[in-house]
């Protein structure tokens, strides 16, 4: 026959009475400096929220040929009825397919996109020496950016006539004069004129005790290919006085 099973005995000199268990009353003051405690956030408030939405709406993310680009709708939006403009606007009418990142899907070269993009910003067109402005006019006519084509025709326009022209050339004037008139001279040239050689020539003659020096001073000016049909050529006299000088 089983035994009923007998409750542990108390040690010795314990009490436990039913008040001696303590449970704290909640506090309506500020907690105590050793504890913490946490409530909720609130909300966002909507002027919060509008100010958070224009400013991620400034910005425009584009993937042109597999390389991204980060700018503001100000700045792509700097030349109206563009291709940038229309991609930009709020209900725009481009079908332009956008990534995993939510960037526009652009298929053109991202070399020239930079120097586009860079215009756009600060209006002027800065080109590394290894791109060609034939590619940029290309770029620039596919977004429709006016401005842009007209700087860059007239680039390459401008850089034709100055291939076109050839080697530059001069016109040689050789001027004989004193030693005490040579800085008046120099002084008083006429624009575009520019000095090359002063050549020794001697004393003509003797005033007092001291001899008096002349000099041949040989001056140059840019000369334009031809003039009235008809091109121009260092006079030989100039040639003969600037070898005689180089040999001095």
């Amino acid at each position: 026959m089983a035994e009923p099973q007998r409750e542990p005995a108390e040690p010795a000199g314990a009490r436990v009475t039913p008040h001696s268990l303590t449970i704290p009353s909640p506090r309506s003051g500020p907690p105590s400096p050793g504890l913490s405690c946490s409530a909720p956030r609130s909300p966002c408030s909507p002027a919060q929220q509008e100010n958070a939405g224009r400013t991620v709406g400034k910005w425009v993310r584009l993937n042109v040929g597999g390389t991204y680009f980060l700018s503001t709708k100000q700045t792509l939006c700097r030349e109206p009825k563009s291709f940038l403009y229309r991609l930009c606007q709020e209900e725009p009418d481009l079908d332009s397919d956008k990534d995993e990142t939510g960037a526009y899907l652009i298929d053109r070269d991202p070399t020239y996109f930079g120097p586009i993009l860079n215009y756009l910003r600060h209006g002027k067109l800065i080109l590394n020496k290894e791109l060609a402005e034939e590619g940029v006019l290309e770029e620039a006519e596919f977004y429709n950016i006016a401005s842009l084509v007209r700087l860059v025709k007239e680039r390459i326009r401008d850089n034709e006539n100055r291939t076109s022209q050839g080697p530059v050339k001069h016109v040689y004037r050789v001027l004989q004069c004193q030693e005490e008139e040579l800085t008046q001279m120099v002084s008083t040239m006429s624009d575009g004129w520019k000095f090359e050689q002063l050549i020794s020539i001697g004393s003509s003659y003797n005033y007092g005790n001291e001899d008096q020096a002349e000099f041949l001073c040989v001056v140059s000016r840019e000369l334009n290919n031809s003039t009235n049909g008809l091109v121009i050529e260092p006079s030989e006299k100039a040639k003969i006085l600037q070898e005689r000088g180089s040999r001095m």
